[in-house]
């Protein structure tokens, strides 16, 4: 087991940027005056910029060659690259049009396909209590789509996307913070080639928005690279069923921040949806305290 300092250690770090992601609405929304696209590329490229003179700093210089030169490794990151670029794409755009709820709406469901990958894709168990966690939820989900007229598509896109990503790097065997790095290298020229043809036809805003904007847009690198290698240490010395539960973080706070700082619009029908998908995630955390994760020496 944990040392209970390193237990600690772990909870705070894993709950300190599952706060960030939660807050982080407020530095999407600051950068209006760019389109979500571009803001998505500088994200890309300024988070490599940040990484790559700390992976050498930390000599992960061998461990990254290793995954660049596993064909196997590099389908797999250029896949889970393109599902997380994916999800920061839509996400952003959803957060610039005022849509933070969906996004949350979306992160609730994240931790429920999760479970439902883990079940197809890993041969996991499904329990009688998940079993009735799905129900309810899909039940949140038919509420939205009969008053939206249709599926809740952000939510479903974001929920499916992100939990298809963290399947893909479950099963690659490459550190968090490596990952990430070769995730950015493989998806860069790609941004490089969009910002390059914004310029050409003066259509990029890099620069020609307001000085706050630009250098939130630097900033995007180390916001993004930030929380995630926080949730790599706290990974390691918490287990699953504890980061089960800090998921719930960043929903509630986005949540909280799009209804009473944005105003976005809460009525009766997205309160008995998000009642269903709460209800869900409150069966499948009771579940968990059931039947306690053990913890590998991988989670410590």
């Amino acid at each position: 087991m944990p040392q209970p300092k390193d237990s600690l250690n772990g909870v705070i770090a894993a709950a300190t940027s599952y706060v960030i992601w939660g807050v982080v609405v407020v530095y999407w929304k600051l950068i209006h005056d760019v389109s979500a696209w571009e803001v998505l590329t500088h994200r890309m490229l300024w988070c490599l910029a940040f990484l790559a003179p700390i992976v050498l700093a930390l000599g992960r210089g061998p461990a990254i060659w290793a995954a660049l030169s596993s064909r196997r490794s590099v389908l797999a990151l250029l896949t889970s690259a393109i599902l997380i670029a994916g999800n920061w794409g839509i996400f952003i755009w959803a957060v610039q049009e005022g849509r933070i709820v969906e996004t949350s709406l979306g992160y609730y469901i994240n931790p429920l396909l999760a479970i439902l990958i883990g079940v197809v894709m890993l041969g996991e168990q499904l329990s009688r209590w998940r079993m009735a966690a799905f129900a309810l939820a899909a039940a949140g989900v038919a509420v939205q789509a009969v008053a939206l007229g249709g599926l809740p598509w952000i939510s479903i896109v974001l929920a499916t996307s992100f939990a298809t990503y963290g399947y893909v790097r479950k099963v690659v065997k490459v550190e968090a913070l490596d990952g990430l790095f070769v995730e950015t290298l493989l998806v860069a020229p790609f941004a490089g080639i969009y910002v390059w043809l914004l310029a050409e036809h003066g259509e990029l805003a890099f620069g020609h928005v307001d000085w706050v904007q630009t250098l939130l847009l630097v900033g995007a690198g180390p916001v993004t690279a930030i929380p995630l290698w926080l949730f790599s240490v706290g990974a390691r010395k918490v287990r699953m069923s504890t980061l089960g539960f800090l998921q719930y973080i960043a929903p509630t706070i986005s949540l909280a921040i799009a209804v009473f700082i944005y105003h976005e619009p809460f009525g009766l029908v997205r309160a008995i949806s998000f009642a269903l998908i709460w209800s869900a995630l409150v069966v499948v955390s009771f579940d968990a305290l059931r039947r306690p994760a053990i913890v590998t020496p991988e989670e410590r």
